[in-house]
């Protein structure tokens, strides 16, 4: 489990508007839980959008009306006999701040005002949700988080993030009640802020290198790759020579335990060659001088032992390691830092 204020510094590289001065003393203050650090980061996320105009979308309408509008729907007015009322059923598109991305956030503080949160922070949240008087309330477990932005509604993106935490967190007590959310987030949602986080720090601290997360293609002696998986890396550093192939992996168990003794997982290591060779084999085909190696980058569990260790696997470095979450942050930052300057030869 991710400590709280690591939490927050990795939701801030994850997301670099963290680090705008609006959010800064976010920074300094103790949070004494998940929920707490969400609504937090929703107050002075939400408030800001206010200021900069709450997104309005075109939302599709299907009623009966008086006056023309948009594009008469003929078998709907049969069916709901609206000529009788001198009406009929029209469809249209409207303009409104009732959609999709509002309605996620409405809802999300409607559950973290149900939750062990400060006083003062649901005082703040129920004064800046006057502003959506207008949005509807969504069932956050149907919805798609799949979002796509464009350059209108980019500053939502971070907000529906944390949304999107705060939902992968609620829990349904057995009685029906009221829905709360957890003070820890479920191991994929946590993996999922690892591997964003990962990505991030090393784009804003290393400049100097080309950090991405590109999809290896298959080096194929024929044209149809209809039937194979994606291949998208996590996390892929150069400095167009060499090249490191980051797979971050957050699980609670690390090891596959046979006969009492730990062994990487073989899906694992099968994942990271299949990246590394055929990077190695695409760079080789364009006859370039370059060198490809792979990290299966494992968050630290509570196991007595953990991973570090190199292979060279057909003319390739294959390495298995683990980064400790649990420390000051300071250290993470040594730990990321380290592979590095051991892979690159660099420092900040």
């Amino acid at each position: 489990m991710i400590p709280i204020k690591n939490l927050y510094y990795m939701l801030s590289y994850a997301f670099k508007v963290l680090k705008h001065k609006e959010y800064i003393k976010l920074g300094t203050e103790e949070f004494p839980n998940t929920p707490d650090l969400m609504a937090a980061i929703l107050i002075k996320g939400i408030s800001l959008q206010i200021k900069r105009g709450i997104a309005r979308e075109y939302i599709p309408v299907l009623e009966p009306v008086s006056t023309l509008r948009g594009k008469i729907e003929i078998a709907e007015s049969i069916r709901q006999q609206s000529l009788l009322k001198r009406q009929l059923i029209c469809s249209y598109d409207f303009f409104s701040i009732n959609g999709p991305m509002n309605r996620i956030i409405k809802s999300t503080v409607d559950i973290l005002l149900k939750n062990d949160i400060g006083e003062e922070r649901k005082k703040k949240l129920r004064k800046l949700m006057l502003f959506f008087s207008e949005v509807d309330s969504i069932d956050l477990k149907k919805v798609n988080w799949n979002i796509q932005y464009n350059r209108n509604n980019q500053h939502y993106r971070m907000l529906l993030f944390i949304c999107y935490l705060v939902a992968k967190g609620l829990l349904q007590n057995k009685s029906g009640g009221n829905a709360l959310l957890n003070d820890y987030l479920d191991e994929q949602t946590e993996a999922k802020l690892y591997e964003k986080f990962l990505l991030e720090y090393y784009r804003i601290e290393f400049p100097s290198l080309k950090v991405s997360s590109p999809q290896i293609p298959w080096q194929l002696e024929s044209d149809s790759d209809e039937m194979l998986p994606k291949m998208q890396s996590d996390i892929m550093i150069t400095n167009d020579r060499k090249y490191l192939i980051i797979d971050a992996k957050y699980y609670s168990e690390i090891f596959a335990s046979r006969y009492s003794n730990n062994k990487l997982r073989s899906e694992h290591l099968y994942q990271i060659f299949a990246y590394v060779k055929n990077k190695d084999i695409e760079l080789s085909r364009v006859g370039t001088t370059h060198e490809v190696a792979g990290m299966l980058l494992y968050a630290k569990t509570d196991e007595v032992e953990m991973p570090n260790c190199t292979y060279n696997m057909s003319g390739n470095k294959i390495m298995a390691k683990s980064l400790d979450l649990q420390c000051d942050f300071k250290d993470i930052e040594k730990q990321l830092d380290k592979i590095i300057e051991e892979e690159f030869g660099i420092s900040r």
